[in-house]
């Protein structure tokens, strides 16, 4: 029984490691002067794929996305602004 609670107290103190919304995701990227297609190379994936995780469609397989949120929590250090600020409305 402690075994149980012990892995259970591991779970419970793990980071969570949940991507930011996809909206938030995009203006991260073009924050940092960055195509899709540029990110998409670094990770050796293809460009509809990256889409896909962006826009929120699918998620990244784990090494990905642990590699794709240490990228973003980069991204938000150094453009705070584009982690917070509230998305633009288009006019018409």
């Amino acid at each position: 029984m402690t075994d149980l609670i012990e892995a259970v107290d591991a779970l419970l103190n793990r980071p969570a490691d949940v991507l930011p919304p996809p909206e938030i995701r995009a203006r991260l990227r073009k924050a940092s002067g960055l195509t899709q297609e540029e990110v998409a190379e670094a990770f050796g994936v293809h460009r509809m794929a990256f889409l896909r995780w962006e826009n929120g469609h699918s998620m990244p397989r784990r090494k990905h996305r642990d590699a794709y949120l240490r990228l973003l929590k980069g991204w938000a250090e150094k453009h705070p602004e584009a982690a917070s600020a509230p998305p633009v409305q288009e006019a018409g």
